[in-house]
């Protein structure tokens, strides 16, 4: 009974993984298609899209940790690569306005 437990535990955080990292993929993306087109900032909603995808992509993880479906270091990762790339791009549209 404990071995099913297990396994059924490992399955969940294997399947929350997926899915926030399929999450993450799906944020990437934007961010990759705003850095070729470098749309100026003149229409922040893009921008704003962003910001949004963000701020729940990080709540999402959050509630992994807290629930224990992924380590803290795993969940600050990736957050931390998707804010490190959304820098990236916000600091090109800026030089770009400039």
């Amino acid at each position: 009974m404990a071995s099913l437990e297990t396994d059924t535990i490992m399955n969940l955080k294997q399947k929350a993984l997926r899915l926030l990292q399929d999450d993450a993929d799906k944020i990437e993306k934007l961010i990759s298609i705003q850095m070729e087109n470098l749309t100026t900032r003149q229409c922040p909603l893009y921008e704003e899209v962003l910001d949004t995808q963000m701020y729940g992509f990080s709540r999402a993880v959050d509630f992994a940790v807290r629930t224990g479906l992924m380590e803290e270091g795993s969940g600050k990762l990736l957050v931390s690569q998707l804010e490190r790339n959304l820098a990236l791009l916000y600091e090109a549209l800026n030089q770009k306005i400039e």
